[in-house]
């Protein structure tokens, strides 16, 4: 059976993503269009371009996660230079190894630009500060004078994945101006209402899966320190859209996967803890089949 599907962002929780994306496919869905949030632009981009679950986790599982993190090249110890990297980059690390990472495996399925699939078939998002704005890719690159058809994919994910002051910011030049774009998880972590919109009959039946707990059983954020302010801050903006679109109606139709105890950014990430991931989306998908109807 056809159907659109949705996934979220989470950085390194991703992993959690293919254990659901593999349940999925054991129930005999097919996706004809997919989106995502940084790590679910990854997946997203990656089932678009035709990999099963199984390709997908044998791909991550054989990456060394610490490659990604890529710091700008100084005489000067890291411990040292971060400050400046912060100050005058925005961010630690580059991001041009998960760019090239993926560009590496989109190409070798073909894929490399928008065109190089269906219309409509994949869509990613991002958040341009300069602009103060959401975009989605690649339907808004005509606003900056770019066809959409022509950028490339792994640009696009780059975009999404650009966790504000780990990653550096990529800049869009266009027409003198620079405009900077980061994670897309700043404005929407999680993008359903792109297929699933009020008032507007499906196509086809859209499932979401995102790696959080229900909006209606979230625990409640505990703030008794200014690092934990911050985190509560950067959770409340990051789900703030998505919190108020999301209603019951539509909450019966995702997969919701409640990944407490991992960092976005651990990508120091054990074996046994990437396995745990996947299990905990493949389980969480299980349980939601098991009384799901479409």
């Amino acid at each position: 059976m056809n159907i659109d599907g949705v996934f979220s962002g989470g950085g390194i929780k991703g992993f959690a993503l293919i254990g659901a994306y593999e349940e999925i496919e054991k129930r005999g869905f097919c996706f004809t269009r997919v989106a995502g949030t940084s790590a679910g632009s990854i997946i997203a981009a990656l089932i678009a371009a035709k990999y099963t679950s199984n390709e997908i986790y044998q791909l991550i599982d054989e990456l060394d996660l610490k490659k990604f993190l890529d710091t700008r090249k100084t005489f000067v110890p890291f411990a040292v230079t971060k400050w400046l990297l912060l100050y005058w980059r925005l961010g630690l690390y580059k991001g041009e190894e998960l760019e090239n990472w993926i560009a590496d495996k989109l190409g070798d399925k073909g894929i490399w630009k928008f065109s190089d699939l269906p219309p409509q078939a994949l869509r990613i998002i991002a958040s341009d500060l300069t602009n103060g704005q959401l975009i989605v890719l690649p339907d808004d690159l005509i606003k900056y004078g770019i066809e959409p058809g022509s950028f490339s994919i792994a640009k696009a994910i780059r975009m999404s994945c650009s966790l504000p002051y780990f990653f550096e910011p990529v800049k869009l030049n266009v027409k003198k101006n620079t405009n900077l774009i980061v994670d897309g998880g700043v404005l929407s972590n999680f993008p359903m209402w792109l297929f699933d919109k009020e008032n507007i009959k499906k196509v086809r039946p859209v499932l979401g899966v995102q790696l959080s707990h229900n909006t209606l059983e979230r625990p409640k954020n505990k703030i008794n320190n200014a690092i934990q302010m911050f985190e509560a801050l950067f959770e409340t903006m990051k789900d703030a859209h998505d919190s108020r679109y999301i209603s019951r109606k539509h909450a019966r139709n995702i997969i919701f996967i409640p990944t407490e105890g991992v960092l976005t950014t651990e990508f120091q990430l054990t074996p046994e803890k990437k396995k745990a991931l996947v299990d905990l989306g493949r389980n969480s998908a299980k349980q939601f089949f098991s009384q799901w109807s479409y």
